[in-house]
């Protein structure tokens, strides 16, 4: 199991480009899930204005809010935080530090397509969040 040493708790990062879509419905899924043992947080390399409101929509779908979240920065100091840092497919580098783990999940990007499409997206991120919970806090 990854641990952080300051809190115990292991350290998530998502990141996507505009830390609009993917990385906020990773993010809130892996929050809602682990119920407090993950630390969670989300980023991207090219801020949007704001979050994707059709990944708002389907994430209330099934009870998580995320319309009061804003899209923020990626910051080296966000990586060095994170045990594991993840990447939503977007090519998106992250800055190397040593003993982190990294992983790019290859999920479609949600922007400018139809809730039905965005159902899809949030329901594959949720099914790589739940494996990625059971291995770093089960």
């Amino acid at each position: 199991m990854i641990v952080a040493e300051v809190s115990g708790k292991p350290s998530v990062l998502f990141v996507c480009v505009h830390n609009a879509g993917r990385s906020q419905m990773a993010a809130a899924w892996l929050a809602h899930l682990a119920e407090g043992r993950v630390e969670v947080r989300s980023a991207g390399s090219d801020p949007g204005a704001a979050v994707n409101p059709a990944a708002v929509e389907v994430m209330a779908e099934v009870g998580i809010d995320i319309s009061a979240e804003s899209p923020k920065a990626l910051t080296a100091d966000a990586v060095r935080e994170a045990d594991v840092c993840i990447t939503m497919g977007c090519g998106d580098a992250c800055p190397v530090f040593p003993g982190k783990r990294y992983l790019d999940w290859k999920v479609a990007d949600p922007s400018g397509l139809g809730p039905e499409a965005v159902r899809a997206v949030r329901d594959e991120i949720r099914a790589l969040v739940e494996g990625l919970l059971e291995e770093i806090a089960p």
